[in-house]
């Protein structure tokens, strides 16, 4: 039997979209914790700008969970999936680290997932500013 082989986030390509993340929450004028995961929704690298408020911690951690999980950001990508169907809707909230709120996003290369990113410090709509900017620099380098 073959090994499996996987792609999977690097600790630069973090450093990069971190960089643009931070940069835009500062024109945002926000404070972001933003963490990082790898395909497998292990924890890559994590950053915490200075007076991010406590709970961005576990925030961001839970936004890169839930869109590496399925491949599909946190927010309204996940809403518009499960809205109508009132069972998946109340129990997906069940699930361990699950969190429906924008601002994690799969970080995809070559068509395949390799990690997530997850942003919190402000409203959903301004962590998911963070994120764009932070998977356009990713893109943009790759």
């Amino acid at each position: 039997m073959e090994p499996l082989i996987k792609k999977s986030l690097s600790y630069k390509a973090c450093q990069l979209m971190a960089a643009a993340a931070i940069r835009k929450a500062e024109e945002l004028k926000m404070t972001i914790s933003i963490t990082f995961v790898d395909e497998s929704g292990v924890l890559k690298a994590f950053y915490r700008m200075d007076h991010s408020p406590l709970v961005t911690i576990d925030a961001s951690r839970k936004k890169a969970i839930t869109a590496v999980g399925y491949g599909i950001p946190s927010g309204d990508s996940w809403y518009s999936f499960i809205k109508d169907d009132p069972i998946l809707f109340h129990g997906v909230q069940q699930f361990k680290d699950f969190i429906l709120l924008g601002g994690g996003s799969p970080i995809i290369h070559d068509g395949s997932v390799i990690g997530a990113i997850g942003i919190s410090g402000g409203h959903y709509k301004q962590d998911e500013e963070c994120v764009k900017e932070a998977l356009n620099e990713y893109n943009s380098n790759s």
